[in-house]
């Protein structure tokens, strides 16, 4: 009877393993030269070499990436946006950023369950207290950057009707009232819209 032959493949060439890493990479390899193609025409690249080599040409570079009108404008910016977000309260900006995340919740529940919102949805919500309060929010927000444009306009004298709504630059926490309960009437509410139901 015959034996078995031992045979043990011969490991692959670098040549070979290169090969097989390109076959298996090929998407990966194309969106890196992409990359690189992009930093090459930024200049970043230019920047990153003479940052490894050092020397004079580093202080020049970064000179005139520095120089250049969108990185002058890009430091600007940052620097009016440090301001700004240095002067908001940290207990607005956390209401504010709380408010937002629960609404993208909440819209994105509608969006998965598929509804939509009628004539007849919308009037409905409008009386929904989380929707009025909302609503507040998102006028004084409106309101707020409308004086501050007038403001910066050069325009201080208010209107008639800016005279009625006081000025309000603090936070006046809500205090939290228990709801309580009323027994209905049968009678017209105050602003004569819905009756009570018996």
């Amino acid at each position: 009877m015959a034996k078995p032959l031992d045979y043990t493949a011969p490991p692959k060439s670098p040549r070979q393993q290169i090969e097989t890493a390109q076959e298996d990479s090929a998407e990966a390899l194309t969106e890196a030269l992409k990359l690189l193609r992009e930093l090459h025409e930024a200049g970043v690249l230019n920047t990153v070499y003479k940052l490894t080599k050092g020397g004079s040409g580093l202080s020049s570079a970064l000179l005139d990436t520095l120089s250049e009108d969108s990185s002058l404008t890009a430091i600007r910016n940052f620097i009016e946006l440090t301001k700004t977000f240095g002067t908001l309260e940290p207990q607005a900006l956390g209401q504010l950023g709380n408010a937002v995340e629960a609404g993208i919740r909440e819209g994105a529940r509608s969006v998965a369950q598929g509804k939509g919102v009628g004539l007849g949805e919308l009037l409905k919500l409008l009386a929904d207290r989380d929707v009025q309060v909302a609503l507040g929010a998102v006028f004084g927000l409106l309101k707020g950057a409308g004086r501050a444009l007038r403001e910066a306009g050069g325009e201080t004298q208010d209107t008639a009707n800016q005279a009625e709504f006081g000025r309000h630059d603090q936070i006046q926490p809500t205090p939290q009232t228990p709801k309580t309960s009323q027994k209905p009437s049968g009678k017209r509410s105050g602003r004569g819209l819905f009756k009570a139901r018996a």
